[in-house]
């Protein structure tokens, strides 16, 4: 019991006067944050990781679609030019040896360009394709001449003739100039006899050509 009494004593204790509790005191102010403490070290850097093995190549996909059609390439002649005479009119007089043909009259042309009746300008270094006939009425030859900048030079591979009779001479020769802007013309040859008679309406009524096609495809 008397252990007890002496609680409840104290209990009422705080109650009693003069010893009467006091109310509690109103919350003071929040302190100031403390400073913040240093950064520790970083660690080490953990080990690098094993490099895996490559994968198997995948399977190739599906081919595309065709592409668009792209458009034409230049053409394969890069300069050309016609150029013809007609009989009677034009070579009224026969073509001594050593002598051109002449082909006053002009055709179509690009980039090829004259410089007399009989003389023509290549102006570009390159592959040349040339084409003439002439209606001759003796037997005879007929040569092409090329002035590379040494004066005109008979090209043996290009003659043409015949041996009788009253027809043309033709010939379809290529040739590689090696100089820009060299001269050509279509020659009876030097060291021939006989003098060159242009057909004049040779086989009918109406005055005939005589042509020279001359093509730069290279």
């Amino acid at each position: 019991m008397s252990h007890h009494a002496s609680v409840t004593a104290l209990a009422v204790s705080c109650e009693d006067p003069p010893k009467k509790c006091a109310a509690a005191g109103a919350t003071g102010p929040r302190g100031v944050a403390g400073a913040k403490g240093p950064q520790g070290a970083a660690g080490a850097t953990g080990q690098r990781g094993l490099a895996r093995a490559t994968g198997p190549q995948g399977a190739s996909g599906a081919t595309g679609p065709q592409g668009e059609i792209g458009p034409d390439g230049a053409s394969g002649v890069l300069a050309f030019g016609y150029f013809y005479a007609l009989m009677p009119g034009d070579n009224a007089s026969t073509v001594a040896a050593g002598a051109a043909v002449q082909f006053p009259r002009d055709g179509a042309a690009v980039g090829i360009t004259r410089t007399g009746p009989s003389s023509f300008n290549l102006e570009h270094i390159g592959i040349f394709e040339f084409s003439w006939q002439v209606s001759i009425n003796e037997a005879g030859q007929l040569i092409l001449a090329l002035d590379s900048g040494a004066g005109m030079a008979e090209l043996l591979p290009t003659v043409a003739g015949r041996a009788t009779g009253k027809a043309q001479i033709t010939n379809h020769v290529l040739l590689t100039t090696t100089v820009v802007n060299s001269q050509l013309a279509v020659r009876n040859p030097i060291g021939n006899s006989t003098a060159l008679t242009i057909t004049p309406l040779a086989g009918g009524t109406r005055a005939v050509s005589a042509s020279l096609v001359i093509k730069q495809i290279r």
